[in-house]
């Protein structure tokens, strides 16, 4: 029995030892991993040294047309070089492309909706800017004037002269501010919808122009502090989208046609058709069907022109009184239907209300003879097929009540808390989780600034958000300076655009796999935040960054925030693509594995070729 417990107590004891010597190994093993010597932070670590990450004096942010070498090579490129397109491309859109979509059907304008190239058709090759491109104006001087050099399309000079809309003067454009329906100047016509419509109050702050031409409307709304998302097509209009982003005014190229509208139900406070040539009273009334889904309750919708005012216009419009008459009595008899209200009909110009809520309408609820859209989700619309139905609005005690929650006027609406957020519409995020996110973004945004001091000083006017989350990017940059495309890739796990436009903010949904509805070198500078890893093994890093080289103008800025593997992969491409780049830390130091690369696009064009 001794010996039986001698040898107890030496298992126990060898027992302790073990245990002992395990915990002081892992604990010696931690440590050594948060020294940054471990292997799971070896990558961070040869990134810091070799791009020196905690300062970028290199970096030239000015617009100055030349380009110095590229300053940085963290680790050995193996990415061959993309070489310039041919100058026939300079004005490419891959999803808009004229050859291509003269082979779809012409009904309901599928031709001129977005049909993006397969694989094997992809360009991949940068896109030159043409001869004698330089910076656009200034804001506000770029609202009237836009170089010839930047879009050399003279058509809609002579196609649109008795209308105002563009004037080619000696080596530039000037826009008088004119249109089909306001041949005065936008702001005449302004005045005229202010004096029915709170334009000025705040609580009309996000706007819709459907067929907008060379977006004048949306242009001078921005001194009413109106932000307008304009959309035309790619016609034989030829470049009005790309006039109106050179003139540094929100646009897209788009066309309501067969496909819903890449916007969540409940979103913008106005809407409006200036001549539009849209068929408001055919197809079963499915366009202002499609309309009354993206107008927010309360909201307004605009139509001048045909047949609005035939009694007085309709020779000039060579049409015939019966024609109009019955067109008219179509859109009147659609819009009962909808339960919106006609509050004004003067001068050519109609404007109806949508009702707040459903329980104040009944028979729009109710109508046997209409269906109702079956949406899984209000942001059920990419590359989805438009129908005639209506949209539910959601459900409220009273017959006052605002569906979906009131806003504040702007701009107090833009730090408020947002009632899809408030009300519990948007899974994983509550008012908490949103402040926080502000505050958060806040802190982002002083960070790049100590980069990049240019960055709201009306250098970048416009501004793209690739993955701009619950929009507090935009929000903190806010400024009549500049405004912001954000972008919610439909992939994404939760949809927070309706929250970005309850702030008074404009966006988009659209997979990074395709080409943006846009020109190249519309936008001045490019945010995106966790892209690529949101994309990993989506596509391939070459498409989106091509793409994004694409849209940006020569000598605009990047700022690319992901984890530090995807960065690195992403450097070594953009450094392929004459972008001189620089690494950093984030703010909260080298250890933490999200970095931020900074990337500047050197100056080129079709006749240089060659980098300068």
């Amino acid at each position: 029995m001794a010996r039986s417990l001698t040898e107890n107590k030496t298992r126990t004891a060898l027992f302790v030892l073990v245990v002992f010597g395990l915990c002081s190994f892992f604990y010696l093993l931690g440590v050594w991993q948060r020294s940054g010597f471990g292997r799971g932070d070896s990558i961070a670590a040869v990134v810091n040294e070799q791009t020196k990450c905690l300062k970028l004096p290199n970096l030239n942010f000015e617009t100055h047309h030349s380009a110095s070498d590229l300053l940085n090579d963290t680790f050995n490129s193996q990415v061959k070089t993309f070489e310039p397109c041919d100058a026939e491309y300079t004005d490419y859109t891959p999803c808009e492309e004229q050859k291509r979509a003269m082979t779809f059907p012409r009904d309901h304008m599928i031709y001129r909706e977005r049909h993006c190239p397969p694989e094997n058709e992809k360009l991949y090759c940068l896109i030159p800017a043409p001869k004698g491109y330089v910076a656009p104006f200034p804001w506000p001087k770029s609202r009237d004037y836009v170089s010839y050099a930047n879009v050399p399309h003279k058509s809609l000079t002579v196609e649109k002269a008795i209308q105002n809309w563009v004037h080619y003067e000696g080596n530039v454009f000037r826009f008088p501010g004119g249109g089909t329906q306001f041949p005065q100047g936008a702001d005449k016509y302004i005045e005229q919808l202010a004096s029915v419509i709170p334009i000025t109050k705040g609580k009309v702050r996000t706007a819709l122009d459907t067929g907008c031409g060379v977006a004048s409307l949306g242009a001078y709304l921005l001194k009413k502090n109106v932000l307008t998302m304009s959309f035309a097509p790619k016609d034989n209009h030829e470049a009005q989208v790309q006039f109106a982003l050179e003139r540094g005014v929100p646009a897209y190229i788009g066309v309501l046609g067969s496909m819903k509208l890449s916007f969540p139900s409940r979103v913008f406070d106005m809407a409006h058709c200036s001549r539009c040539l849209i068929p408001w009273s055919g197809s079963n009334g499915m366009y202002m069907m499609e309309v009354d889904r993206v107008l927010r309750p309360g909201g307004y919708w605009v139509l001048s022109g045909p047949p609005i005012g035939w009694k007085i216009h309709y020779k000039g419009w060579q049409r015939t009184k019966d024609d109009l008459q019955s067109e008219q009595r179509k859109i009147e008899q659609f819009a009962e239907l909808l339960c919106w209200k006609k509050i004004s009909e003067k001068d050519g110009i109609a404007i109806w209300r949508k009702t707040l809520n459903g329980k104040s309408c009944p028979r729009k609820q109710d109508n046997s003879k209409v269906a109702k859209c079956e949406l899984t989700s209000e942001s059920d619309v990419w590359y989805k097929k438009m129908e005639a139905c209506i949209t539910p609005l959601p459900e409220v005690k009273s017959v006052s009540e605002v569906a979906g929650g009131e806003l504040e006027p702007f701009p107090q609406r833009l730090n408020a808390v947002p009632p899809r957020i408030a009300r519990g519409f948007v899974p994983g995020f509550s008012v908490q989780t949103y402040q926080e996110d502000n505050k958060l973004w806040q802190k982002h945004v002083n960070a790049y600034k100590k980069t990049n001091d240019l960055l709201d000083t009306g250098r970048y006017r416009n501004i793209m958000d690739m993955n701009a989350g619950l929009g507090s990017f935009a929000a903190v940059l806010e400024s009549p300076k500049l405004w912001v495309m954000n972008v919610v890739p439909f992939i994404a796990d939760t949809s927070t655009l309706g929250v970005i436009y309850e702030r008074g903010l404009i966006g988009m949904y659209h997979d990074w796999c395709e080409g943006f509805s846009t020109y190249p070198r519309t936008y001045d500078l490019i945010h995106a935040n966790g892209v690529f890893s949101l994309y990993q093994n989506k596509c391939k890093f070459e498409d989106i960054l091509l793409e994004m080289d694409r849209i940006l103008r020569p000598e605009g800025a990047v700022i690319i925030r992901d984890m530090v593997d995807a960065l690195v992969k992403v450097e070594k491409i953009a450094n392929a693509m004459r972008w001189e780049t620089r690494l950093a830390d984030h703010e909260g130091g080298p250890r933490v594995p999200e970095k931020i690369l900074f990337a500047v696009k050197q100056y080129w064009t079709a006749d240089s070729k060659s980098r300068r």
